[in-house]
């Protein structure tokens, strides 16, 4: 994709987020854009990069890994928000500082034990089948707190907050209504954590970035918007 058109949709996007703030009576700067840079080929996130976008979200550990590797010179701020398998952890133990999508016990201590010792803490949010799908990756609701409870007890891990994505909804008070959930699902942890900063709902996309943003999100995850049509094919 050109450069100049992706500098045209970051600043759209970022124009959408202060709409959006002003119009619920929130501070823009509480807003992070991740770019989901999925299929995306690194020059175009050096594009994004050099339009001042720092955080990338990446589905696919090998294509992340190969990405990182080919902007080693950039100080990008490295998201995980795929689902991971087991023996596929350690790769984003080491490389990556956030992970959004961790919704299992043994996947959250394979993290912490393969956390490198001169790192921060990986920054963690807990992914919730908001919806109860059954076609989707996430904790039951009704186990949440359980699952908590034994991540923060992890080391080398920073439990942030939760992440979900809901089912499509086809208006804005309609998508409203799983966010709303998740950020009271986020103020009961906070309760039953007062010693954690649990800061951080991922939660938001190009469709629904508004109705997210109304109901507390932190992390909004944009990739159509920002890259166009994903390529599958490449």
């Amino acid at each position: 994709m050109r450069k100049e058109t992706i500098v045209e949709n970051l600043n759209a996007v970022g124009e959408r987020i202060v709409t959006c703030c002003n119009n619920c009576d929130r501070n823009p700067a509480e807003i992070t854009l991740l770019a989901v840079s999925k299929t995306r080929p690194a020059q175009d996130l050096r594009f994004a990069y050099e339009a001042g976008q720092r955080h990338f979200g990446e589905n696919y550990l090998q294509e992340a890994l190969e990405k990182q590797d080919a902007l080693s010179d950039l100080d990008i701020h490295w998201h995980f928000i795929g689902p991971l398998q087991s023996n596929k952890s350690r790769a984003v133990a080491e490389r990556f500082q956030w992970i959004h999508t961790v919704d299992r016990l043994k996947i959250a201590q394979r993290l912490s034990s393969q956390r490198p010792k001169d790192l921060a803490p990986l920054n963690i949010c807990l992914q919730v089948n908001i919806d109860g799908e059954q076609s989707k990756s996430g904790i039951a609701v009704q186990n949440l707190v359980a699952m908590a409870r034994e991540v923060v007890k992890l080391p080398r891990l920073r439990l942030r907050g939760l992440m979900a994505i809901p089912a499509v909804r086809q208006n804005v008070q309609a998508q409203k209504e799983p966010f709303a959930e998740l950020a009271s699902l986020l103020q009961s942890l906070r309760q039953e954590f007062p010693e954690q900063t649990m800061d951080t709902l991922s939660m938001g996309m190009s469709g629904d970035m508004e109705a997210a943003i109304a109901c507390g999100a932190t992390i909004v995850r944009i990739g159509t918007d920002i890259f166009g049509t994903r390529n599958y094919s490449a």
